[in-house]
């Protein structure tokens, strides 16, 4: 079950309403003594339906979890969807400057005390969470993977687990690896990440940024997956393949 509204969001061009999405398990009704985890996710309107989705194809995580009644809450709030790309500044962790759309000033951190001092509250008193950080995960993609790695790294006592797929590694590279060197990292940290070898082109030495990236974070004691997904290209169609591999990471060995 998917419940869906509106909420005023402070915006990088002014404040607007945001469509915000809430996954249910299946048993959340059947078992009403009982609470679960929670993932929060970037571009909420790609997560669940087609009709939602910005270029007309989801994710499709409300039926893999359906199907495999993982006991798992998905809280997840759409992109801003400016002219004016918008949607880069307030997921970029960092400043940085593209080739073909020019200059962002990265509101990331301004995106990330949203969630955590806004939405996050909300969500754990209207629903039945483990609000601990034991129990509480970040996902997305490309620019969203980019947060969800960085949210995982910079608020480490909030988030215990993540998955970023495809992400935008690519903007402002050395400062990223910087904070993969710096973060306060508690035990057990849980990491998912891949990226697809037919996107490995759109960035130029992307493969050893990645590898390199893979390297840090598991020299800095994070438990991580990380694939080189056969085929995989920088779409949503792509990512929905993914969803096994993404949930056994973070639901693996998770104690309710």
């Amino acid at each position: 079950m998917v419940k869906k509204w509106s909420v005023s969001y402070p915006a990088v061009n002014g404040t607007e309403q945001r469509r915000v999405y809430v996954y249910l398990p299946t048993m959340y009704e059947s078992e009403p003594d009982r609470r679960y985890p929670v993932l929060y996710m970037f571009d909420g309107q790609n997560v669940f339906f087609d009709e939602d989705a910005t270029y007309g194809k989801s994710w499709g995580v409300a039926d893999y979890l359906d199907y495999t009644d993982t006991p798992l809450i998905v809280a997840a709030v759409e992109c801003n969807a400016g002219a004016n790309n918008e949607r880069l500044v307030e997921y970029s962790p960092y400043r940085f400057d593209d080739p073909q759309f020019g200059h962002f000033d990265g509101k990331g951190q301004a995106t990330m005390s949203w969630y955590i001092h806004r939405f996050k509250p909300f969500i754990d008193r209207n629903f039945r969470t483990l609000p601990d950080r034991e129990h509480t995960f970040i996902g997305g993609s490309s620019m969203g993977g980019l947060m969800s790695l960085y949210a995982l790294l910079q608020y480490n006592d909030t988030f215990s687990r993540a998955a970023a797929l495809s992400p935008s590694i690519w903007v402002s590279p050395e400062k990223l690896s910087g904070l993969v060197g710096r973060a306060k990292l508690e035990p057990g940290t849980v990491l998912y990440m891949d990226y697809g070898s037919r996107e490995m082109g759109n960035h130029e030495g992307i493969r050893k940024d990645f590898a390199q990236l893979t390297e840090k974070l598991m020299v800095r004691g994070i438990h991580l997956t990380a694939r080189l997904v056969p085929g995989g290209t920088h779409s949503e169609a792509s990512w929905e393949k993914q969803l096994p591999f993404v949930f056994h990471t973070l639901m693996y060995e998770v104690e309710e």
